[in-house]
């Protein structure tokens, strides 16, 4: 008997009839797809279809009023819906926002070590071993800092690392949060709108990263974008939104000749129009 899609190795989220209901609106509407392992997925749609309340179901922040979320760990199914966000991070599933959420007054190092804050907790036993200086804590401090060094490398931030992240310039600030999201050790990395403002060098670079990410680090990327180039140029899958409805899925290539996509973001022909 063949695997199931959900049992398969190569499936890392599976979502179903994922539905967000916020009184008598319908964001998110009856959505299912899946998200595989070391593969990059894109959802695109037009503005208000739904893509950012999808996220925020997949990561915590919203709770859904139906369908359900399961990530493959290990083999392992662990069911999402529900569960807060703290949880889903810890899991495995990192991401960033639309908006930059920088802690503006921190240093580009500082704020990646954020995020390694609850492995240095433990490794503190709540405070005591790090006033203490024992050598344990000084162990996880060093390698939490060899962490956030590496990911500055990675995303040609290091001459910055000690400046505020609010100075940055905002192409930095969104290579920042990357870094970030990448030092709690994701296996699933979602990215709401990473190359929002950037120009056509940054987007290009942007690319590259993501595509470096994917191949060197084995995981998945599930990707929030309006830069086509970016979105046809990088993306292994797209799962296309409108009103909440999941309107076409499948590669860039299909996706880009789809007519219901096309009449999605070009809008239907008036009648009698020549």
């Amino acid at each position: 008997m063949a695997d199931s899609p959900l049992s398969s190795p190569s499936v890392l989220l599976n979502v179903e009839h994922l539905t967000m209901r916020f009184g008598g609106l319908v964001a998110v509407d009856d959505v299912s797809f899946q998200a595989l392992d070391r593969r990059i997925t894109a959802i695109i749609g037009p503005n208000g279809a739904g893509k950012t309340t999808l996220f925020n179901c997949l990561t915590g922040f919203y709770r859904p009023s139906q369908g359900q979320m399961t990530l493959l760990r290990d083999g392992k199914p662990i069911k999402l819906a529900g569960l807060p966000a703290y949880r889903i991070a810890r899991l495995g599933i990192a991401r960033t926002f639309q908006n930059i959420r920088l802690f503006a007054n921190m240093t580009a190092l500082e704020n990646l070590l954020v995020a390694e804050h609850v492995k240095l907790m433990r490794a503190s036993g709540l405070c005591i071993a790090g006033l203490l200086g024992l050598p344990s804590y000084k162990r996880a401090e060093k390698a939490a800092i060899e962490k956030a060094q590496l990911w500055l490398e990675r995303m040609d931030l290091l001459s910055v690392a000690d400046r505020p992240a609010g100075e940055l310039p905002y192409g930095m600030q969104r290579r920042l949060e990357i870094a970030r999201a990448m030092c709690s050790d994701p296996c699933l990395l979602c990215l709401d709108e990473p190359a929002a403002g950037l120009n056509p060098n940054e987007s290009a670079a942007l690319r590259v990263s993501l595509a470096k990410i994917r191949d060197e680090y084995k995981i998945g990327i599930l990707l929030i974008e309006h830069n086509m180039s970016v979105v046809m140029g990088l993306s292994d899958h797209v799962v296309v939104l409108d009103y909440g409805e999941k309107i076409a899925e499948g590669t860039p290539e299909q996706v880009r000749h789809n007519p219901d996509v096309i009449r999605a973001y070009l809008g239907e022909p008036e009648e009698g129009a020549a």
